[in-house]
């Protein structure tokens, strides 16, 4: 009897043991959503995605994630209620592992709103094998799994209403006679990308005429004219370009449509996009503070949601001014034979998108890790160019702004109101979401004013 006793007891803690490998947990770190993102990247990049659909792109997926691990981390607010049209996500019904099923959503929805899908399905498979290597239970790893695509579906019915697909199928860009409007440019002559992306539901702002900047200046190419110096300021610019002044425009030239012609060959170089470059720098930032996969998703999801209403409201300036490229002037007016140093990118002049969505990010990442922040920005090495280094998220804006007088891609108008509409939204974003519940650093956001 004691022996079976004995048995029983065996039995039990064997069971027991059982029982507890079956919901082992594994330690999702951050370098799972950043590798995460990073792969988006590289297929934003892969499928040439326009500045503006990039930014929705990256939007989605980082709410997904956020909103998973802040169910499960009181340290965090949901964003429902506080995003236009959110509704808060549903909650499991099983067991879960909520930072698998984090990285998972964000990859689902990745998937869900690019071209090349398999390319993140296979990644998303690996992943999944790579957690099972470590120790995650199949059952858990299923559940996770089945929790994400709920979540996928929830986001993705939200996302299905900002309008988004309607727009694919809006009357394309109309080119006029007019001297002053934008009209194609070389050596690809693509027509205007996004033209009615102010019908895009935003994030967070009131709607796309929130931040409407100061007019540009009157087309006007009489020599004593305002507009005839801003021109001429270009034109002299990039004829006197010395070394750094180059590297700060490649470096930041994030033209997913450079062209290059040999011939009667023409092949595009494929680049990363000017958002893609500041979630870049967001993860730079979480690498230096070790932030941790919540954190990591937090500001990330702050980063692509002050971009994505960046664009919304720059290009509603963009068609509304609808002010034509300097080098289309230039050309005409003073030196046909003159080139911009960067190949100018297809959609009207005024605001500079990057002066604008510079601005807004910059505002969101101090909010988030302060200032100064001193970082080495090396984004673009993957891309053949050299790291630089800044003191903070304002210094590394205000290049990415001048950066396009540089190119000779804008007018100083364009890149200065740019910043100062793009510093405007991204405080306004900082202070209409709480994602954490604590009194906000007012100096921090001031900081960047």
């Amino acid at each position: 009897m004691k022996n079976y006793k004995n048995s029983l007891i065996i039995l039990s803690l064997f069971a027991l043991l059982s029982c507890k490998e079956a919901k082992k947990d594994i330690e999702v770190s951050a370098n799972e959503l950043h590798d995460a993102m990073q792969k988006l990247t590289d297929v934003i990049v892969h499928d040439i995605f326009s500045p503006p659909v990039a930014s929705r792109i990256y939007a989605y997926p980082s709410i997904a994630a956020y909103e998973i691990l802040a169910l499960n981390d009181s340290t965090y607010r949901s964003l429902a209620g506080q995003l236009r049209g959110f509704e808060s996500i549903p909650a499991p019904a099983i067991e879960i592992d909520h930072d698998v099923a984090a990285v998972d959503a964000f990859l689902l929805l990745g998937k869900a709103l690019i071209f090349s899908e398999n390319r993140i399905e296979e990644y998303r498979q690996n992943w999944h094998q790579h957690v099972l290597d470590r120790g995650l239970s199949k059952k858990i790893l299923n559940n996770s799994m089945e929790y994400a695509q709920k979540v996928h579906d929830h986001i993705m019915a939200w996302a299905d209403k900002d309008n988004y697909k309607q727009t694919r199928t809006f009357q394309k860009y109309t080119i006029t006679d007019d001297p002053a409007k934008w009209q194609p440019t070389p050596p690809g002559y693509m027509e205007a990308i996004e033209p009615h992306w102010n019908k895009i539901r935003p994030f967070v702002i009131d709607s796309a005429t929130q931040f409407v900047p100061t007019p540009p200046t009157d087309f006007d190419m009489a020599e004593d004219s305002p507009f005839y110096q801003e021109v001429m300021q270009v034109y002299e610019v990039v004829k006197g370009l010395d070394e750094e002044e180059k590297e700060i425009a490649s470096f930041w030239d994030c033209n997913p449509y450079v062209m290059n012609v040999h011939g009667h060959v023409m092949f595009a170089t494929k680049k990363i996009t000017p958002g893609g470059h500041w979630i870049g720098i967001t993860k730079i930032a979480c690498y230096k503070t070790n932030a941790d996969l919540a954190k990591s998703a937090q500001a990330y999801t702050l980063a692509s949601i002050a971009l994505a209403d960046a664009f919304i409201s720059c290009w509603d300036e963009k068609y509304r001014s609808n002010l034509i490229r300097p080098e289309t002037v230039i050309n005409k007016y003073l030196d046909e034979e003159w080139l911009p140093f960067l190949q100018t990118p297809p959609f009207p002049e005024y605001t500079s998108g990057h002066s604008v969505i510079s601005g807004a990010a910059g505002v969101a990442l101090t909010s988030i890790f302060g200032e100064p922040f001193h970082f080495v920005d090396s984004t673009e090495v993957r891309y053949g160019l050299p790291p630089r280094e800044f003191d903070s998220f304002t210094d590394a804006s205000d290049e990415a702004a001048i950066s396009r007088l540089y190119g000779g891609i804008h007018y100083m108008p364009a890149i200065e109101n740019g910043v100062t509409q793009g510093r405007a939204l991204g405080r306004f974003v900082v202070e209409n979401i709480n994602m954490t519940g604590d009194k906000r650093n007012e100096d921090q956001v001031s900081s960047t004013e």
